[in-house]
């Protein structure tokens, strides 16, 4: 069981540091064509995982309670970080009036209330039998992208581009997650990662806005006849990436264990670093050449300290909206500190 546990939270660390990874490498994408392609295969798996294994810890849904308390803890933060995002950009921007608008959201905030939707859907979609609201999942997920003006409006293009892969969490068991862990699966997923990378590295002209699931098709230039196609394309290559990675984590406890617990820490509390990183000079330091090794420190450095239990602990207020992880940090201070 110990085991289980681990793999679960060595999953969501190794996960969250390939968002904060991906989200510095955006500033080289265009001008690296290595980059580019690690870019790329970054966002085959790591939201679409993400998804995965959330709807995976979703099955208690129908539990009395369960929505109001999925609502306190993605709604409230959702709001209280879209105001704070504004004042950020207000002055980041220099702009001439503050707007907070809480129907779109910025940046990575729509994760949250895909995530709170994505729960209410399943109140829905799990009155069918699994293949059926797997295959109508997928046929809206495909349909929506023809529909304008959901790509802003509350992230609901988003919302139902990925909820498949949600559903498909939900349906898991754990003997499914623990097949891959076999020798042989992670052969293959390793070969099944090389042979994408390859693909994304040689044929450079793959779009990288069919991967974030946020744009409608005419947005993204595909012919009306084939884009469906091209979507369903993406859902297997999201799939068999998302399968690929959970195969290549290991089971064992490592110094990041723990903090796979504190993952919407960092979610929400990295984009203030990264937008601070891309409009600084700093990223001028970080050439091709050495800077691919470089990031990836500064990403995994910003993973460990925004789920430290010091920045936990000043921050859970306005995250989880209680205080126990902050008084505990203020009683240890003053004991410290005590003469």
């Amino acid at each position: 069981m110990k085991q289980r546990d681990y793999y679960f939270d060595n999953v969501k660390f190794i996960l969250i540091f390939f968002v904060v990874f991906g989200h510095l490498l955006w500033s080289y994408n265009e001008n690296n064509h290595l980059i580019s392609a690690v870019y790329k295969e970054i966002y085959t798996f790591h939201m679409p995982a993400f998804i995965l294994v959330s709807g995976y810890f979703s099955k208690g849904f129908n539990k009395k309670g369960y929505i109001s308390k999925v609502a306190k803890k993605l709604i409230l933060p959702y709001l209280i970080f879209q105001f704070i995002y504004s004042i950020f950009y207000y002055f980041q921007h220099h702009k001439s009036t503050f707007e907070v608008n809480p129907f779109d959201p910025h940046w990575s905030l729509w994760f949250l209330i895909s995530l709170f939707c994505w729960n209410i859907l399943l109140i829905v979609f799990t009155k069918l039998k699994a293949p059926v609201a797997i295959s109508i999942s997928l046929a809206v997920g495909m349909l929506i992208g023809y529909v304008d003006w959901t790509s802003s409006f509350l992230s609901l293009l988003r919302t139902f581009v990925f909820f498949p892969l949600f559903l498909i969490g939900y349906y898991l068991k754990k003997e499914h997650v623990y097949i891959l862990l076999q020798r042989k699966i992670k052969i293959i997923s390793l070969v099944m990662i090389l042979i994408v990378f390859a693909g994304l590295y040689f044929l450079p002209g793959i779009q990288e806005d069919w991967l974030l699931g946020s744009k409608p098709y005419d947005k993204l230039g595909a012919p009306s006849g084939i884009a469906m196609l091209k979507r369903l394309g993406i859902y297997l290559l999201n799939f068999a990436m998302v399968l690929s990675f959970l195969a290549m984590i290991p089971q064992k406890r490592y110094f990041f264990t723990n903090l796979g617990k504190n993952t919407l820490y960092v979610y929400l509390l990295h984009g203030f670093f990264v937008r601070v990183f891309r409009d600084s000079d700093l990223q001028d330091y970080f050439s091709p050449s050495i800077g691919f090794i470089l990031l990836a420190g500064l990403a995994l450095g910003l993973t460990l300290l925004l789920s430290s239990k010091v920045i936990t602990s000043i921050t859970q207020p306005f995250i989880e909206l209680k205080m126990s992880k902050t008084k505990r940090f203020v009683y240890r201070m003053v004991d410290t500190f005590r003469i």
